[in-house]
C-alpha cells in the first residue's frame, strides 16, 4: 500500500469525491463585458453602441452582422434581438484623463491594469471598469453612472439638456433581473410602433380615398340645376336653356341648329323642326312631341 520511497497515502489521495462545480472568475467576467465587444468578442473602439438590453458591440460588427444575408449565418445570441441599425444607439462616452492604455509607446513586456477604465462618468468621475453601475440615455446616448442621476435628479439630461422619461434610462452590462426588465420594455416600444405604423397606413388609405371620391363628385358647373329635358321620339335627351332677351325657354338643339319654336296663340310653344334629324320638315313617320311650358312673370 505504500508509495515508493516510503511515504503512505492519505485518504484524499485514494478516493476520489465529487468534483467541486467551477465558478467564473468575477473579475475576468468584468473585464470580458466592459473591454470587448459582445458580439465579435473584439476590443471595444469607437464608435460603440448598446441595444436595448444594455450590451457594448463594436458598430463595424452590427453593420457587418446585419449586412450578412447569407443562409448559413451562425446565429448569434446576443444580437438575435438586433434587427435594425435602430436597434442600437451610439454612446457618447467621456475619456478618463488617468487612463494611459495605447498612448504610451510599448516596449517589451506590460502589465495591463484591466480595473483601469477607459471611460469615466462625466458627473461623479467614476471609473466605468464594471465596479459601479452605469447606464445611458437612449434618446442621445450620453452614458453616466447610476449614483449621478440618483444624487441630482433631474428631466433633462445633464451633458446635452435633452428630456427624458425613466424608460429612456437603459442599464449597461446589468444582472438578470435587469435584463428581463428591458427586455419587456423593449417588447412593449416595438409592439407600440408596430401599431401607430398601421394606424398611420390606415389614416394614409382613408385620406386617399376620400380625395379620389372628392375628385368624381361633380362639381358646381356640372351638378344639374332644375333645368327642365326634354325627351324626343329617338330617345335623345334635349336640355332646355331660359333665355333672357325672350323670357321663354330655348332648347340646346335651337342654339346649335338656329331653328327656333314658334309660339302658338295659347303662348304654348311648338317647333317646327325635327328635334331627331335636324331637318325643316317632318319627314314620314316622325313625330312631334312638344312640351309647354308656362313662365311667371
Amino acid at each position: 500500500m505504500g508509495c515508493d520511497g516510503g511515504t503512505i497515502p492519505k485518504r484524499h489521495e485514494l478516493v476520489k469525491g465529487p468534483r467541486k462545480v467551477e465558478k467564473a472568475d468575477k473579475n475576468a467576467e468584468l473585464v470580458a463585458k466592459w473591454h470587448y465587444c459582445a458580439l465579435s468578442q473584439e476590443k471595444l473602439r469607437r464608435p460603440i453602441v448598446a441595444c436595448e438590453l444594455g450590451r457594448l458591440y463594436n458598430k463595424d460588427a452590427i453593420i457587418e452582422f446585419l449586412l450578412d444575408k447569407s443562409a448559413d449565418k451562425t446565429p448569434m445570441k446576443a444580437a438575435s434581438h438586433i434587427k435594425s441599425i435602430k436597434n442600437v444607439t451610439e454612446l457618447k462616452l467621456a475619456d478618463n484623463p488617468a487612463w494611459s492604455g495605447d498612448k504610451e509607446s510599448i516596449k517589451g513586456d506590460k502589465y495591463d491594469d484591466m480595473q483601469s477604465a477607459r471611460f469615466i462618468c462625466p458627473v461623479v468621475g467614476l471609473e466605468m471598469n464594471g465596479r459601479h453601475r452605469f447606464c445611458f440615455l437612449r434618446n442621445c446616448g450620453c452614458v453616466f453612472s447610476e449614483r449621478a442621476l440618483k444624487e441630482i435628479k433631474s428631466e433633462v439630461c445633464h451633458k446635452c439638456g435633452v428630456p427624458f422619461q425613466e424608460e429612456d434610462v437603459i442599464i449597461l452590462n446589468g444582472n438578470k433581473e435587469d435584463v428581463e426588465v428591458l427586455k419587456k420594455r423593449m417588447e412593449d416600444r416595438r409592439l407600440k410602433s408596430k401599431l401607430e405604423k398601421k394606424l398611420k397606413k390606415s389614416k394614409s388609405a382613408e385620406s386617399a380615398s376620400q380625395q379620389g371620391t372628392a375628385e368624381d363628385s361633380p362639381g358646381p358647373s356640372k351638378a344639374t340645376d332644375g333645368k327642365d329635358c326634354i325627351n324626343s321620339s329617338s330617345g335623345e335627351k334635349r336640355q332646355v336653356i331660359l333665355t333672357k332677351s325672350s323670357g321663354r325657354r330655348r332648347s340646346r338643339e335651337e342654339a346649335e341648329t338656329g331653328h327656333l319654336t314658334q309660339t302658338s296663340q295659347r303662348g304654348i310653344p311648338y317647333s317646327t323642326s325635327c328635334p331627331g334629324c335636324k331637318t325643316e320638315s317632318f319627314p314620314e313617320g316622325h313625330i312631334l312631341f312638344s312640351v309647354g311650358l308656362i313662365f311667371g312673370r
